[in-house]
Protein backbone atom coordinates (compact mmCIF):
# COMPACT_ATOMS: atom_id res chain seq x y z
CA UNK A 1 0.00 0.00 0.00
CA UNK A 2 1.15 3.30 -1.17
CA UNK A 3 1.95 5.50 1.92
CA UNK A 4 -0.21 8.25 0.96
CA UNK A 5 -3.13 6.23 1.56
CA UNK A 6 -1.80 4.08 4.81
CA UNK A 7 -1.38 7.68 6.19
CA UNK A 8 -4.96 8.61 5.38
CA UNK A 9 -6.08 4.87 6.51
CA UNK A 10 -4.23 5.53 9.65
CA UNK A 11 -5.90 8.93 10.68
CA UNK A 12 -9.41 8.12 9.70
CA UNK A 13 -9.19 5.31 12.37
CA UNK A 14 -7.50 6.92 14.63
CA UNK A 15 -10.41 9.70 14.62
CA UNK A 16 -12.84 9.40 17.04
CA UNK A 17 -15.91 8.64 15.83
CA UNK A 18 -18.64 6.94 18.33
CA UNK A 19 -22.14 6.33 16.89
CA UNK A 20 -23.69 9.41 17.20
CA UNK A 21 -20.48 11.44 17.07
CA UNK A 22 -18.86 10.74 13.80
CA UNK A 23 -18.37 14.36 12.17
CA UNK A 24 -14.90 14.28 13.24
CA UNK A 25 -14.29 11.02 11.02
CA UNK A 26 -16.11 12.31 8.28
CA UNK A 27 -13.74 15.65 8.37
CA UNK A 28 -10.91 13.28 7.13
CA UNK A 29 -13.13 12.06 4.49
CA UNK A 30 -14.44 15.44 3.14
CA UNK A 31 -10.81 16.79 2.89
CA UNK A 32 -9.71 13.62 1.64
CA UNK A 33 -12.50 13.90 -1.18
CA UNK A 34 -12.04 17.45 -2.00
CA UNK A 35 -11.32 18.20 -5.74
CA UNK A 36 -12.05 14.36 -6.55
CA UNK A 37 -15.96 14.35 -6.41
CA UNK A 38 -18.01 16.54 -8.05
CA UNK A 39 -20.44 17.36 -5.38
CA UNK A 40 -20.54 17.04 -2.16
CA UNK A 41 -22.83 17.23 0.85
CA UNK A 42 -23.40 16.11 4.68
CA UNK A 43 -26.99 15.47 5.22
CA UNK A 44 -28.78 16.24 8.66
CA UNK A 45 -28.57 12.75 10.02
CA UNK A 46 -24.14 13.01 9.49
CA UNK A 47 -23.86 11.05 6.39
CA UNK A 48 -21.42 12.21 4.05
CA UNK A 49 -22.39 11.87 0.43
CA UNK A 50 -20.24 12.19 -2.48
CA UNK A 51 -21.09 12.11 -5.77
CA UNK A 52 -18.66 11.31 -9.05
CA UNK A 53 -21.62 11.59 -12.44
CA UNK A 54 -21.70 9.19 -15.32
CA UNK A 55 -21.09 10.02 -19.10
CA UNK A 56 -24.58 10.01 -19.78
CA UNK A 57 -28.00 11.43 -18.59
CA UNK A 58 -29.70 7.78 -17.99
CA UNK A 59 -26.88 6.18 -16.09
CA UNK A 60 -27.80 3.91 -13.37
CA UNK A 61 -27.53 5.24 -10.10
CA UNK A 62 -24.70 2.97 -7.83
CA UNK A 63 -24.36 3.81 -3.79
CA UNK A 64 -21.17 2.49 -1.87
CA UNK A 65 -21.80 2.81 1.45
CA UNK A 66 -19.74 2.19 4.04
CA UNK A 67 -20.26 3.17 7.99
CA UNK A 68 -17.96 5.38 10.08
CA UNK A 69 -19.45 5.02 13.14
CA UNK A 70 -17.39 2.79 15.70
CA UNK A 71 -18.15 1.35 19.01
CA UNK A 72 -17.52 3.31 21.87
CA UNK A 73 -18.96 4.81 25.44
CA UNK A 74 -20.99 7.41 27.04
CA UNK A 75 -20.10 9.07 30.67
CA UNK A 76 -23.65 8.31 31.98
CA UNK A 77 -23.04 9.85 35.67
CA UNK A 78 -19.84 11.18 38.08
CA UNK A 79 -19.66 10.13 41.54
CA UNK A 80 -18.81 12.44 44.66
CA UNK A 81 -15.09 11.10 44.33
CA UNK A 82 -15.17 11.93 40.80
CA UNK A 83 -14.98 8.18 39.36
CA UNK A 84 -16.95 8.31 36.23
CA UNK A 85 -19.90 5.53 35.25
CA UNK A 86 -20.56 4.71 31.63
CA UNK A 87 -22.49 2.70 29.10
CA UNK A 88 -21.95 1.09 25.56
CA UNK A 89 -22.09 2.74 22.53
CA UNK A 90 -22.75 -0.78 20.20
CA UNK A 91 -22.13 -3.68 20.83
CA UNK A 92 -19.32 -4.00 23.90
CA UNK A 93 -18.51 -6.95 25.16
CA UNK A 94 -18.11 -6.39 29.13
CA UNK A 95 -15.53 -9.09 29.55
CA UNK A 96 -12.52 -6.83 27.63
CA UNK A 97 -13.28 -3.42 29.25
CA UNK A 98 -11.74 -3.46 32.80
CA UNK A 99 -7.71 -2.69 32.57
CA UNK A 100 -8.23 -0.80 29.29
CA UNK A 101 -7.21 2.98 28.34
CA UNK A 102 -9.46 4.61 27.04
CA UNK A 103 -9.96 8.84 25.83
CA UNK A 104 -13.28 10.98 26.96
CA UNK A 105 -14.38 13.00 23.96
CA UNK A 106 -15.56 16.37 25.55
CA UNK A 107 -15.69 19.70 24.70
CA UNK A 108 -12.72 20.82 26.16
CA UNK A 109 -10.73 18.31 24.70
CA UNK A 110 -9.25 14.90 25.28
CA UNK A 111 -9.25 13.65 28.62
CA UNK A 112 -7.91 10.11 29.18
CA UNK A 113 -9.02 7.52 31.81
CA UNK A 114 -8.58 4.05 32.40
CA UNK A 115 -11.16 1.51 33.82
CA UNK A 116 -10.46 0.23 36.93
CA UNK A 117 -10.11 -3.26 37.45
CA UNK A 118 -9.41 -4.91 41.04
CA UNK A 119 -6.18 -6.86 41.32
CA UNK A 120 -6.63 -10.29 40.84
CA UNK A 121 -5.10 -11.30 44.39
CA UNK A 122 -7.90 -9.13 46.07
CA UNK A 123 -10.69 -10.89 43.79
CA UNK A 124 -12.29 -14.09 45.31
CA UNK A 125 -12.12 -17.73 43.50
CA UNK A 126 -16.24 -17.37 42.69
CA UNK A 127 -15.12 -13.56 41.51
CA UNK A 128 -13.10 -14.51 38.83
CA UNK A 129 -15.49 -16.71 37.32
CA UNK A 130 -17.56 -13.94 36.54
CA UNK A 131 -18.40 -10.68 34.24
CA UNK A 132 -18.48 -7.31 35.72
CA UNK A 133 -21.43 -5.89 34.62
CA UNK A 134 -21.21 -2.06 32.77
CA UNK A 135 -23.29 -1.08 35.80
CA UNK A 136 -20.26 -2.25 38.28
CA UNK A 137 -17.43 -0.35 36.26
CA UNK A 138 -16.18 2.59 35.99
CA UNK A 139 -13.57 4.86 34.50
CA UNK A 140 -10.67 6.78 36.68
CA UNK A 141 -9.32 9.98 35.10
CA UNK A 142 -7.26 10.52 38.15
CA UNK A 143 -9.29 13.41 39.78
CA UNK A 144 -10.14 14.10 43.28
CA UNK A 145 -13.90 14.49 43.55
CA UNK A 146 -16.54 15.37 41.43
CA UNK A 147 -15.69 19.01 40.67
CA UNK A 148 -12.54 17.92 39.39
CA UNK A 149 -13.93 15.81 36.81
CA UNK A 150 -16.91 18.21 36.02
CA UNK A 151 -13.84 20.77 34.77
CA UNK A 152 -13.09 18.15 32.46
CA UNK A 153 -16.19 15.85 31.39
CA UNK A 154 -19.62 16.09 30.93
CA UNK A 155 -22.63 13.35 30.87
CA UNK A 156 -23.32 12.47 27.55
CA UNK A 157 -19.57 13.22 26.42
CA UNK A 158 -18.63 10.05 24.24
CA UNK A 159 -15.48 7.73 24.90
CA UNK A 160 -13.16 5.39 22.83
CA UNK A 161 -10.49 2.90 23.40
CA UNK A 162 -7.76 4.31 23.54
CA UNK A 163 -5.77 2.36 21.32
CA UNK A 164 -4.17 3.22 17.41
CA UNK A 165 -3.12 1.99 14.21
CA UNK A 166 -0.03 -0.15 14.31
CA UNK A 167 1.86 -2.42 12.12
CA UNK A 168 2.06 -6.21 13.18
CA UNK A 169 3.98 -8.28 10.72
CA UNK A 170 4.46 -7.74 6.96
CA UNK A 171 0.85 -5.61 5.82
CA UNK A 172 -0.78 -7.17 9.21
CA UNK A 173 -2.43 -4.17 10.63
CA UNK A 174 -3.80 -4.16 14.20
CA UNK A 175 -6.26 -1.29 15.44
CA UNK A 176 -9.51 -0.22 16.99
CA UNK A 177 -12.49 1.10 14.96
CA UNK A 178 -11.53 -0.95 11.70
CA UNK A 179 -15.24 -1.91 11.94
CA UNK A 180 -16.16 0.26 9.87
CA UNK A 181 -14.08 2.80 9.02
CA UNK A 182 -11.80 0.81 6.78
CA UNK A 183 -15.33 0.67 5.04
CA UNK A 184 -15.47 4.45 5.05
CA UNK A 185 -11.89 4.19 3.59
CA UNK A 186 -12.45 1.97 0.95
CA UNK A 187 -15.35 3.56 -0.56
CA UNK A 188 -13.14 6.91 -0.42
CA UNK A 189 -10.52 5.24 -2.47
CA UNK A 190 -12.54 3.48 -5.19
CA UNK A 191 -13.74 7.08 -5.61
CA UNK A 192 -10.23 8.15 -5.89
CA UNK A 193 -9.36 5.32 -8.48
CA UNK A 194 -12.71 5.91 -10.30
CA UNK A 195 -11.53 9.35 -10.69
CA UNK A 196 -8.26 8.54 -11.82
CA UNK A 197 -9.55 5.70 -14.44
CA UNK A 198 -11.97 8.45 -16.04
CA UNK A 199 -15.84 9.00 -16.12
CA UNK A 200 -17.76 6.23 -15.39
CA UNK A 201 -20.80 4.46 -16.91
CA UNK A 202 -22.89 5.00 -13.72
CA UNK A 203 -23.70 8.05 -11.61
CA UNK A 204 -21.51 7.20 -8.50
CA UNK A 205 -22.59 7.59 -5.10
CA UNK A 206 -19.90 7.14 -2.27
CA UNK A 207 -21.45 7.62 1.34
CA UNK A 208 -19.82 7.30 4.54
CA UNK A 209 -23.17 6.50 6.57
CA UNK A 210 -23.13 7.21 10.73
CA UNK A 211 -24.97 4.91 13.14
CA UNK A 212 -24.70 1.56 11.74
CA UNK A 213 -23.59 -0.38 15.01
CA UNK A 214 -26.94 1.19 16.50
CA UNK A 215 -29.31 0.21 13.98
CA UNK A 216 -28.47 0.66 10.24
CA UNK A 217 -29.55 4.00 10.58
CA UNK A 218 -27.49 6.06 8.39
CA UNK A 219 -27.93 3.93 5.61
CA UNK A 220 -31.52 3.71 6.19
CA UNK A 221 -32.03 7.82 5.03
CA UNK A 222 -29.19 7.93 3.07
CA UNK A 223 -30.12 5.22 0.57
CA UNK A 224 -33.72 5.99 0.49
CA UNK A 225 -32.57 9.98 -0.64
CA UNK A 226 -29.93 8.65 -2.78
CA UNK A 227 -32.60 6.42 -4.24
CA UNK A 228 -29.68 4.34 -5.92
CA UNK A 229 -30.56 1.23 -8.41
CA UNK A 230 -27.96 -0.27 -7.30
CA UNK A 231 -26.37 -0.44 -3.82
CA UNK A 232 -22.71 -2.47 -2.30
CA UNK A 233 -22.27 -2.10 1.32
CA UNK A 234 -18.31 -2.11 2.43
CA UNK A 235 -17.97 -3.56 6.08
CA UNK A 236 -15.84 -6.49 7.63
CA UNK A 237 -16.57 -10.29 8.20
CA UNK A 238 -15.42 -12.65 10.76
CA UNK A 239 -11.90 -14.09 10.09
CA UNK A 240 -12.30 -18.09 10.85
CA UNK A 241 -8.88 -18.38 10.19
CA UNK A 242 -7.94 -17.85 14.23
CA UNK A 243 -8.19 -20.34 16.85
CA UNK A 244 -11.61 -20.83 18.85
CA UNK A 245 -13.88 -20.41 15.51
CA UNK A 246 -16.21 -23.02 14.13
CA UNK A 247 -16.08 -23.11 10.34
CA UNK A 248 -19.12 -25.47 10.24
CA UNK A 249 -21.23 -22.78 11.23
CA UNK A 250 -18.98 -19.46 9.98
CA UNK A 251 -17.51 -20.21 7.27
CA UNK A 252 -13.90 -20.88 6.57
CA UNK A 253 -12.99 -17.40 5.89
CA UNK A 254 -8.68 -16.30 6.05
CA UNK A 255 -7.49 -12.89 6.49
CA UNK A 256 -4.99 -12.17 3.43
CA UNK A 257 -7.18 -13.97 1.00
CA UNK A 258 -9.12 -11.54 -0.29
CA UNK A 259 -12.40 -9.61 0.01
CA UNK A 260 -15.25 -12.05 1.45
CA UNK A 261 -18.47 -11.72 -1.18
CA UNK A 262 -21.80 -12.48 0.87
CA UNK A 263 -24.32 -14.68 -1.15
CA UNK A 264 -27.98 -15.11 -0.22
CA UNK A 265 -31.25 -13.75 0.48
CA UNK A 266 -29.73 -10.08 1.05
CA UNK A 267 -27.45 -10.19 -1.93
CA UNK A 268 -28.83 -9.79 -5.38
CA UNK A 269 -28.04 -12.77 -7.42
CA UNK A 270 -26.96 -11.14 -10.12
CA UNK A 271 -24.84 -8.27 -8.78
CA UNK A 272 -22.85 -11.71 -6.75
CA UNK A 273 -22.17 -13.06 -10.24
CA UNK A 274 -20.83 -9.70 -11.66
CA UNK A 275 -18.60 -9.42 -8.52
CA UNK A 276 -16.85 -12.90 -8.82
CA UNK A 277 -17.30 -12.90 -12.56
CA UNK A 278 -15.04 -8.95 -12.19
CA UNK A 279 -13.11 -10.58 -9.66
CA UNK A 280 -12.06 -13.66 -11.82
CA UNK A 281 -11.13 -11.45 -14.83
CA UNK A 282 -9.36 -9.31 -12.52
CA UNK A 283 -7.06 -11.83 -10.96
CA UNK A 284 -8.81 -10.68 -7.77
CA UNK A 285 -8.40 -13.07 -4.85
CA UNK A 286 -11.84 -13.15 -3.10
CA UNK A 287 -14.13 -15.71 -0.49
CA UNK A 288 -17.81 -16.50 -0.73
CA UNK A 289 -19.98 -16.30 2.80
CA UNK A 290 -23.42 -17.91 2.96
CA UNK A 291 -25.84 -15.65 4.68
CA UNK A 292 -29.11 -17.36 4.98
CA UNK A 293 -30.98 -14.21 6.03
CA UNK A 294 -30.55 -10.60 6.09
CA UNK A 295 -27.13 -9.68 7.19
CA UNK A 296 -26.27 -7.17 10.06
CA UNK A 297 -24.75 -4.72 7.85
CA UNK A 298 -25.94 -1.36 5.90
CA UNK A 299 -26.93 -3.74 3.15
CA UNK A 300 -30.11 -4.48 5.32
CA UNK A 301 -32.02 -1.61 4.68
CA UNK A 302 -30.22 -0.44 1.44
CA UNK A 303 -31.89 -3.80 0.10
CA UNK A 304 -35.10 -3.39 1.24
CA UNK A 305 -35.22 0.58 0.56
CA UNK A 306 -38.58 2.33 -1.60
CA UNK A 307 -38.97 -0.48 -4.34
CA UNK A 308 -36.00 -2.73 -3.80
CA UNK A 309 -32.14 -1.69 -4.63
CA UNK A 310 -30.01 -4.70 -6.49
CA UNK A 311 -27.61 -5.19 -3.55
CA UNK A 312 -24.42 -6.56 -2.41
CA UNK A 313 -22.03 -6.98 0.66
CA UNK A 314 -18.51 -6.58 0.21
CA UNK A 315 -16.37 -7.35 3.27
CA UNK A 316 -13.03 -7.12 4.58
CA UNK A 317 -11.91 -10.42 6.88
CA UNK A 318 -11.24 -9.13 10.33
CA UNK A 319 -9.96 -10.83 13.29
CA UNK A 320 -11.09 -9.73 17.14
CA UNK A 321 -14.28 -7.99 15.50
CA UNK A 322 -15.32 -4.87 18.31
CA UNK A 323 -12.37 -5.24 19.90
CA UNK A 324 -9.17 -2.30 20.81
CA UNK A 325 -7.48 -4.91 19.01
CA UNK A 326 -8.87 -5.26 15.38
CA UNK A 327 -6.48 -7.51 12.95
CA UNK A 328 -6.63 -7.22 9.52
CA UNK A 329 -4.42 -7.11 5.78
CA UNK A 330 -3.19 -4.24 4.11
CA UNK A 331 -3.63 -6.30 0.98
CA UNK A 332 -7.38 -7.03 1.48
CA UNK A 333 -8.11 -3.61 1.55
CA UNK A 334 -6.30 -2.79 -1.92
CA UNK A 335 -7.81 -6.13 -3.69
CA UNK A 336 -11.17 -4.67 -2.84
CA UNK A 337 -10.40 -1.40 -3.73
CA UNK A 338 -9.44 -2.78 -7.15
CA UNK A 339 -12.61 -4.89 -7.34
CA UNK A 340 -15.17 -2.35 -6.67
CA UNK A 341 -13.29 0.10 -8.70
CA UNK A 342 -13.31 -2.80 -11.97
CA UNK A 343 -17.24 -3.43 -11.48
CA UNK A 344 -18.21 -0.24 -11.96
CA UNK A 345 -17.19 0.36 -14.95
CA UNK A 346 -19.48 -3.27 -15.78
CA UNK A 347 -22.33 -1.99 -14.64
CA UNK A 348 -24.61 -0.81 -17.92
CA UNK A 349 -27.84 -0.84 -17.43
CA UNK A 350 -30.48 -0.46 -14.78
CA UNK A 351 -32.74 -3.38 -15.52
CA UNK A 352 -29.79 -6.18 -15.30
CA UNK A 353 -29.67 -6.92 -12.04
CA UNK A 354 -33.24 -8.57 -12.40
CA UNK A 355 -32.94 -12.01 -11.73
CA UNK A 356 -34.18 -14.16 -13.66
Amino acid sequence: MEEKAFHFLKELVEAPSPSGFEQAAQRVLRKQLEGVVDFQSTDVMGNLISRIDANRPDAPRVMLAGHCDEIGFMVQYIDDQGFISFTPIGGVDAHLVPGQRVTIHSVAGSVRGVVGKKPIHLIEAKERETVVGFKDQYIDIGVKDKAGAEKLVAIGDPMTFAAGLERLQGDIVVSRAFDDKMGAWVVARVLQEVRRAGVPPVELYGVSTVQEEVGLRGATTSTYGVNPDVGIAIDVGFATDCPGHDKRQHGDTKVGAGPILARGANINPVLFELLVETAKEESIPYQVNGAARATGTDANVMQLTRSGVATALVSVPLRYMHSPGEVLSLADLQATVKLLAAVIYRITDKKMFIPG
